[in-house]
């Protein structure tokens, strides 16, 4: 989804392909033996792998919204690795409770939400996370914000983080989103 959006501020035209991973297109693992969604093969042949880097290397071609704003980056890049190494390992873990026996359902949404604390006070500031503008880190971070209200959404309104409930909605209200 992060791909995705990326692509679409940056304005990047791409064939997407849906893929089911059951049934991985052969095409798919001679471009990408790896296997994994999604992948990017470029214009010029080069093959990206990983959601971040699509998202790096479209905002590259073109980023009419500077969501790069090299001001930011370093921000943004410490929030988006947080995610990515910290919350997401406790989202997946909250998602698929059932396979993780080793603590509660709600014990994996309690530690998932130290990262939603930080969220939540840094949209005190702003209506995105880095301030007034949308950054790479908006998108970067929302998806997985997503999957973890999705896991109980009546649950995840409960919790007492109005700035980040209102910041996600208004994103999944978004026409380009919907």
């Amino acid at each position: 989804m992060r791909a995705r959006l990326a692509l679409l501020f940056a304005g990047v035209q791409v064939e997407i392909r849906e893929v089911v991973l059951k049934n991985k297109p052969s095409q798919m693992l001679v471009i990408s033996p790896k296997g994994t969604v999604p992948v990017l093969r470029t214009a010029d042949g080069v093959v990206i792998e990983e959601s971040l880097e699509i998202m790096i290397w479209a905002l590259q071609q073109n980023d009419p919204l500077g969501l790069l704003n090299a001001a930011q980056s370093h921000q943004a890049d410490s929030l988006i690795e947080q995610n990515d190494n910290e919350f997401k390992y406790w989202l997946d873990r909250y998602k698929y409770a059932d396979r993780y026996p080793e603590m509660s359902e709600a014990e994996y949404r309690q530690r998932g939400e130290n990262f939603l604390r930080i969220l939540e006070g840094l949209l005190m500031n702003g209506a995105f996370l880095l301030g007034a503008k949308v950054t790479i880190a908006d998108i970067a971070i929302m998806p997985f914000v997503r999957q973890f209200a999705h896991v109980n959404r009546d649950v995840f309104y409960a919790l007492p983080y109005p700035n980040l409930q209102k910041w996600l909605s208004n994103w999944l209200e978004q026409a380009f989103f919907l």
